[in-house]
């Protein structure tokens, strides 16, 4: 995230220093949190990985985010109309700093230096959060798979400032990810690799044409 503190730093002694926050370890599959409206949770992953997911009432899986090492999330940064609709599961061991939304601006006893910064940073820290939904909707509002999949690995390439990235999912996660069907994504992948857009090497990719 683009802030002015440096985040992972910052996390790390505010996860230690702090009495408002806690720390709390998940395996892997396991659920780290629901989101219930009025819960007002905030989650940063301190290690590990894990998905955003929606299921619907036939079980059809949607990964509406992938969270990495130092991502935030939060029921406060999505509208939920029904208890339990989203859910975050770990996709890896995860160790996971939680702490209350309403305390980010209610000091606490200590009055650290370290919920001070946080006061002053998550507005920047959660405009990146809107940033990073943002350009999941643009993406699922491509109308073709071809263009999902292009637009997504646009998105990687420019993350990684290389035409060479890795896609953090199995490609049935993939499929779950950009709301597409398995079967017609990977003929559609076939299709890139042939006509000479793609190269692709186990969970590594490389846009040959921009």
């Amino acid at each position: 995230m683009d802030v002015e503190i440096n985040l992972p730093d910052f996390i790390n002694k505010f996860s230690e220093k702090c009495a408002n926050v806690q720390k709390k370890f998940f395996k892997k599959n396991q659920i780290i949190t629901t989101y219930i409206q009025k819960r007002n949770q905030v989650c940063i992953i301190l290690r590990g990985e894990a998905d955003l997911v929606r299921y619907d009432f036939n079980g059809a899986k949607t990964i509406i985010e992938h969270y990495t090492e130092n991502d935030i999330f939060g029921e406060i940064f999505y509208t939920v109309s029904v208890n339990n609709e989203l859910s975050v599961e770990a996709k890896k061991n995860c160790e996971i700093l939680i702490f209350s939304y309403d305390s980010v601006y209610n000091k606490c006893k200590e009055n650290c230096e370290f919920h001070s910064t946080l006061m002053e940073n998550f507005s920047k820290i959660a405009v990146e959060k809107v940033k990073s939904i943002n350009t999941r909707i643009e993406i699922l509002t491509k109308r073709t798979i071809r263009e999902k999949l292009l637009g997504y690995f646009n998105m990687l390439s420019t993350r990684s400032l290389s035409r060479t990235f890795k896609v953090p999912f199995s490609l049935t996660d993939l499929a779950d990810y950009l709301s597409v069907d398995r079967s017609a994504m990977m003929r559609e992948i076939k299709y890139l690799k042939e006509e000479g857009i793609i190269e692709k090497e186990g969970n590594k990719f490389t846009l040959l044409t921009l």
